[in-house]
Parts: structure tokens; C-alpha cells; sequence
């Protein structure tokens, strides 16, 4: 619950429009909501940019719709990663708003993201990385921070990154994902001056090991000012990415 709503909640009580009764009734699930099978952290937007995501993978779809549907109650949007066709076409027939992208599996319900300020830049190595650049894309713009991309940009045809210097130059964060040998974050961790999180994807052939070698090279980078995150995992590093964008408000564009 946000600390408008708690103040409403209070200012009710005051005007004797709602009991101290109901009023404990309806602050007893600030910290959390018990589902049974899941427990909700109702508080994670006053302490982040956005609502409690939603990881689809391991969930069944009617876990995941009734997550969704009261984090949609409670804080009028949510973002589900790793998420199934038939979710999305379960949220549509109930009448839900649905955004959903089936190269990145990510599912948007509700009202659109809140302007948080700030910029993030996604680029990626080859169009097999794309489904995991998207996933980072779309977490940063539900965090509510514009996102600019940039994609097929590797080092296999090095002079296609110079098409994406106006977005390095401007962005306040750089999410870059790369398979095969994971160079690519090492060459824009030395071009610019704001964080790079690299994210190392599955894609390539048998000796990148699923990843682990683009992980292994990006952890090894001698770049300063590059961060790692998991093995296809763009929801962190759009996550991450949109919490500097935010905290710096756009100021690096701003100077441009």
C-alpha cells in the first residue's frame, strides 16, 4: 500500500467514514498477502520502482492469474516474466489490459508504468539475443524509465555498434546481452561513462556451455564499471539498470 493510500485510510478514520475496525482490517495485509500457495509482498512498491514480478516459470497458469489479478487489485499493474500464451489469453478473457511479447515471454497487466525519469540503453550482440534483451527492455519501461535499443550490434561487425553511439552517449544505465564469447559488454563498458550490466545468454555453439562462457568472460572483463547478472537473466539487469536511470532523473541527458 503507498503512503497516499495509508494517509486516506487514516484521514477516513478521522471522518468516522470508516471504523478502526475495518480500517485494522485493511492494513493487516500491508506486509504481505497470504494466497496460501503464495504470499504477496504488498509493500514492494513503496520500497521499489514497482509492484512485487511475477516468475511464471515453475507456476502453474492458475497461480500465476490469481498473482496477477490481485497485484492488478492492489496496485492497479503488474509484470509477469517467463510467462505462457495461454496466461495471457486467461488475463484478456477476464478483461484484463494485457501487453504481452512472446519472443521475451513477458506479460504486462494493468495501467501503464509510472515516468520515473531517466534513461536506460539496451543493446545486444546478434538477433538471437533478442528475446533476452527485450525481457530487460520491458522491465526498465514498466519500471517507468524511458528505453531506448539497439540491436545486432557485436563484435563479429564491430562498426554496427557505432550506429547505437547516441544512445550510449545519452542513457544513464547500458544493459548489454551477449552469447557466444560475451565480448560486446567489454567493448561498451570502454566507451562510455555510466554502468553497463551485462547479461551473458544461452545462445552459441557447444563450447559456450549454455552461457557459461559469455558469464566467465564478462565476469573477467577488464572494463571498469561493468556489473554481471545471471545467465539469461534480462529481468534483473533491466531491473537494475532502471533503478540507477531513476536515481540519476535523466541529469546525463539532460546535459546533452
Amino acid at each position: 500500500m503507498k503512503p497516499d493510500r495509508i494517509l486516506a485510510l487514516l484521514k477516513d478514520v478521522k471522518r468516522g467514514t470508516l471504523s478502526p475496525r475495518d480500517a485494522m482490517d485493511r492494513l493487516g495485509w500491508m506486509p504481505f498477502e497470504d494466497l496460501g500457495f503464495a504470499r504477496l509482498d504488498t509493500h514492494r512498491s513503496m520500497r521499489k520502482l514497482a509492484p512485487e514480478v511475477v516468475f511464471c516459470q515453475g507456476k502453474t497458469v492458475d497461480q500465476s492469474l490469481a498473482i496477477l489479478t490481485r497485484l492488478v487489485q492492489r496496485h492497479g499493474r503488474a509484470l509477469a516474466t517467463r510467462a505462457p500464451q495461454e496466461l495471457k489469453e486467461r488475463l484478456a478473457a477476464a478483461g484484463q489490459r494485457v501487453d504481452y511479447d512472446p519472443a521475451s515471454r513477458t506479460l504486462v497487466v494493468g495501467d501503464p508504468s509510472r515516468a520515473a525519469g531517466g534513461l536506460v540503453g539496451v543493446l545486444c550482440a546478434g538477433t538471437g539475443d533478442i528475446p533476452v534483451a527485450e525481457e530487460a527492455a520491458r522491465t526498465a519501461g514498466f519500471m517507468g524509465v524511458r528505453v531506448e535499443r539497439s540491436y545486432d550490434v557485436g563484435v563479429a561487425g564491430l562498426h554496427r555498434l557505432v550506429a547505437a553511439r547516441g544512445i550510449m552517449s545519452r542513457a544513464d544505465a547500458i544493459v548489454v546481452a551477449a552469447g557466444m564469447e560475451g565480448a560486446l559488454p567489454s567493448v561498451v563498458g570502454g566507451l562510455v561513462g555510466v554502468p553497463v550490466i551485462a547479461v551473458p545468454t544461452s545462445v552459441g555453439y557447444g563450447a559456450s556451455f549454455r552461457g557459461l562462457a559469455a558469464l566467465l568472460a564478462m565476469i573477467n572483463s577488464c572494463a571498469p564499471g561493468i556489473a554481471v547478472v545471471n545467465i539469461d537473466n534480462g529481468f534483473g539487469a533491466g531491473y537494475v539498470a532502471a533503478m540507477i536511470a531513476a536515481r540519476s532523473g535523466g541529469r546525463r541527458g539532460r546535459r546533452k
